[in-house]
């Protein structure tokens, strides 16, 4: 994901890497299912090989949720930040839940996400560190 995607987990890296207070929207209950790229890759490439006759559609998400307040922990904890969690206003249009249903997804395909959270979070820091020593500043 790029580094200045502005959705909540490069918002909150960046936020943590640089020290900055993190926003979370809300008292942070709203829950999020967040999903590895290859994870993805993964599920399109067996909805692809599978009998042409399955069409589809076919959820290709992660079904286990964190609290926004949850990520925003995980990631100060990942980066050794110094920042503080701030609360700003919910916007009247933010889900309070996020979940797909994979299950047809398991059955047809035999596919589920294997990328955990924290794994997913590791390489998006590592990866957002090195674009910052590549670049030079911290975005």
């Amino acid at each position: 994901m790029s580094c200045q995607d502005g959705r909540v987990l490069s918002n909150f890296i960046n936020q943590a890497l640089n020290n900055q207070d993190i926003t979370v929207y809300g008292t942070g209950r709203q829950t999020r299912s967040f999903q590895y790229i290859d994870d993805l890759v993964e599920g399109m490439l067996k909805m692809m090989n599978t009998d042409i006759s399955f069409t589809g559609p076919v959820n290709l998400g992660n079904p286990t949720e964190y609290t926004i307040l949850e990520v925003a922990h995980k990631i100060i904890k990942l980066t050794d930040s110094n920042s503080r969690i701030i609360h700003l206003p919910l916007p009247s249009d933010d889900p309070k839940q996020r979940k797909p249903d994979i299950a047809l997804a398991k059955q047809r395909l035999v596919w589920e996400p294997t990328v955990h959270l924290e794994k997913g979070l590791r390489r998006m820091v590592e990866y957002y560190v090195e674009s910052y020593a590549v670049g030079g500043i911290l975005v």
